[in-house]
């Protein structure tokens, strides 16, 4: 599935200018882990520092990386990509002028929606401490939360716990008492739990209508083709690299079906950096604020406070990740 862009009206593209960040929260890792390399500064004026979206595109060199990531859309069925009660209907395009719509033909707009907005929110940050790319034993229980995650629509602030990882796993470690992996902290209730399936289940009951979809439920069914989905990607997200780390949690804005997203995820898990995710499915109130933001509704979206910019485009995105946080191996 390729990338959406929507652009705003003409008097609402005039208006991309430098924004303040809405992020601030204080990223803090564990022991000595990032203490040799100085944090990057913190700024708060955002500019963008990458090319301007462009609408179902892929860069250039970037076909097989995108098209192998795009396996997992397929493998799983869609899940992931459409968030609780997801439905679509024609509309005015006239009336819904300035609003999102994943299409216009003629007079005619595709509006999306969902039930997620009916939904309890969570107000503190839900920690997620997993990576990309499948753990061992062929078990893919980080990418079923994922999907869930993104299915209900849920904000997380992800710290990224690669093998041979040195920031964060070891503050897992701390907490949970193993490295095992995803575990989910909520914050709100204080619930700190380990399993996939147990975390599924309590997301669903505390931050949706209790029911847990069918592909993520299937046992056994489920892990084969969570398996499968990851297979063409070879284990990318999985290996930690020397890395510097930001002041602050950068901001990336994706859903878990966007194989565009999901090539920028790799390469935030191999740097180990820590970002706060705003979930955006297929349905989700939080594309039209995004739209709102920057005049263009368009996933991978990374806000990066420490350095005072933003970018789309998951090429040129992985480029800047790699030019400002990566070290020499």
């Amino acid at each position: 599935m390729l990338t959406h862009s929507t652009p705003l009206r003409a008097a609402q593209t005039a208006t991309r200018r430098a924004a303040r960040s809405d992020l601030c929260v204080r990223a803090m890792a564990s022991g000595s882990a990032s203490e040799a390399q100085a944090p990057v500064a913190v700024t708060k004026e955002l500019k963008n520092a990458g090319p301007e979206p462009k609408r179902f595109t892929v860069a250039n060199g970037q076909l097989i990386t995108i098209a192998s990531a795009a396996f997992a859309g397929l493998a799983r069925f869609g899940s992931g990509g459409f968030a609780v009660g997801y439905k679509t209907e024609f509309v005015d395009a006239a009336a819904e002028a300035g609003k999102y719509s994943v299409m216009t033909t003629g007079s005619r707009a595709v509006k999306e929606t969902s039930r997620v907005d009916t939904f309890k929110r969570p107000v503190k940050p839900i920690e997620l401490y997993e990576f990309q790319g499948c753990p061992s034993a062929g078990r893919c229980g980080g990418s079923q939360v994922r999907e869930a995650i993104s299915i209900l629509d849920l904000d997380v602030t992800v710290y990224p716990t690669p093998r041979n990882g040195k920031v964060w796993r070891p503050k897992a470690v701390e907490l949970g008492g193993k490295a095992q992996f995803p575990y989910l902290v909520d914050n709100n209730t204080g619930e700190q739990m380990y399993e996939s399936d147990a975390i599924i289940s309590y997301l669903f009951n505390e931050y949706g209508d209790g029911q847990v979809p069918l592909g993520l439920r299937l046992g056994a069914a489920t892990t084969i083709t969570c398996g499968l989905a990851l297979a063409p990607r070879v284990g990318k997200g999985s290996r930690a690299k020397p890395s510097r780390q930001p002041a602050e949690p950068l901001v990336m804005w994706g859903y878990e079906l966007s194989p565009f997203v999901v090539v920028v995820k790799e390469t935030l898990s191999e740097l180990e950096l820590p970002y706060k995710q705003v979930t955006c499915s297929r349905g989700s109130p939080k594309r039209q604020q995004l739209l709102e933001k920057r005049g263009h509704f368009q996933v991978p979206y990374l806000e990066d406070p420490n350095t005072g910019v933003y970018l789309f485009e998951s090429a040129a995105i992985n480029k800047y990740l790699e030019d400002t946080y990566a070290l020499p191996a």
